[in-house]
């Protein structure tokens, strides 16, 4: 089949439906996120990243790759972090261009008080309307799209 073949009518049902989570997941997650624990979704992630990092830090352009977000917009986000304590920032000792992120004791904490939150609403939004003997196969062929997109 051909890249600009029209799509079939399952095919056209699906492709609608995924741009529809794609366009109101993200909105969900971040409004749930924010009434039970106080931390935006991106907030959230940024600190899950650097969790989750050697020594808990990276390069700000590397954060922002991993998120998603822009250069202006993880610098916003990663300000706010650290007005709270949660993350800390310095020069790169290398380039002195670019500045690391790196988790608090604090902000691990946050993190971790968070992720029941965000859990439930990931079990309440996506998980608790996919059946179970599904997912082995949704996962292999979402983590196919997911690595042909980088």
């Amino acid at each position: 089949m051909t890249a600009d073949a029209p799509l079939d009518a399952e095919e056209e049902r699906f492709w609608r439906a995924l741009q529809r989570v794609m366009t109101a997941l993200p909105k969900a997650l971040d409004d749930d996120l924010l009434k039970a624990t106080g931390l935006t979704l991106s907030e959230y992630s940024v600190l899950m990243f650097l969790s989750e990092a050697e020594a808990r830090e990276l390069r700000m352009i590397d954060l922002a790759e991993l998120t998603r977000l822009s250069a202006s917009r993880i610098s916003r986000v990663v300000d706010a972090l650290k007005t709270r304590g949660w993350v800390v920032k310095r020069r790169h000792e290398v380039d002195a261009r670019g500045s690391v992120a790196r988790l608090t004791p604090e902000g691990l904490e946050r993190l971790e008080g968070a992720y029941p939150a965000l859990l439930a609403s990931a079990r309440r939004r996506v998980m608790d309307h996919v059946e179970a003997a599904s997912l082995p196969s949704l996962a292999v062929q979402f983590e196919r799209v997911a690595g042909q997109l980088g």
